[in-house]
């Protein structure tokens, strides 16, 4: 991310904390950024491509993390509950306009579906740094399924104050626990599709039989 880019995201994140969703304006981000506005919106056109950089940024934060050999003695869900907590160390620093998000977003659809990209791709990259696949039917399920995960488990982290974040990693390890059976019944699924299609498919006509010449 650019100097620039930089400054206005964290100019946003420090105004929605401060003000919430709703009182920050892209103008009064350009001011406070010292920005022009035409330029600012040039390169961020809604508050929502502002939110959906930073979170690119914590999705940088993540990956730098992901070991290049994974441990072979770990199961998936160690691994995503790794990334995930890593995800939740990286949010930290951002607690306040995090809550802030999650209020104002929450009274504002729009821009809630606005952002909903921005989210299925962080979900699809804890998902490929735990090793599963975010891509096809199976993988558009399963960012579902942790975008929803993410949401209960960030009403716990919101309020998390120990040093540890103790809380939080007791409600994601519940949580994981309840996908877990979940998810290999989804993966038992999938791996069914191409045996129903090849079931389904009908039979190729049979060729005639040409004339034999005399």
């Amino acid at each position: 991310m650019s100097e620039q880019r930089a400054a206005i995201v964290a100019t946003a994140l420090r105004l929605i904390a401060a003000h919430g969703w709703r009182d920050v304006t892209l103008r009064a981000i350009a001011t406070e950024a010292a920005v022009p506005f035409a330029e600012l919106y040039a390169i961020f056109p809604t508050k929502a491509a502002i939110v959906g950089a930073f979170l690119a940024e914590i999705d940088r934060q993540v990956l730098a993390g992901v070991e290049a050999v994974p441990d072979p003695d770990e199961t998936v869900r160690d691994r995503l509950f790794d990334t995930m907590m890593r995800r939740y160390d990286a949010l930290r620093p951002h607690r306040d306009t995090i809550a802030a998000l999650a209020e104002g977003l929450a009274r504002d659809p729009l821009a809630a579906l606005a952002l909903r990209p921005a989210l299925m791709r962080s979900m699809a990259v804890v998902l490929e740094a735990s090793g599963l696949t975010a891509e096809g039917f199976v993988g558009a399920l399963r960012q579902k399924s942790l975008a929803a995960l993410h949401a209960s488990v960030l009403r716990t982290w919101l309020h998390d104050d120990s040093a540890d974040l103790g809380k939080t990693m007791v409600a994601l390890d519940s949580r994981l626990k309840g996908l877990e059976g979940w998810a290999q019944r989804l993966d038992r699924f999938g791996k069914s599709i191409p045996r129903r299609r090849r079931r389904q498919s009908p039979e190729p006509p049979a060729a005639e039989a040409e004339p034999t010449g005399t």
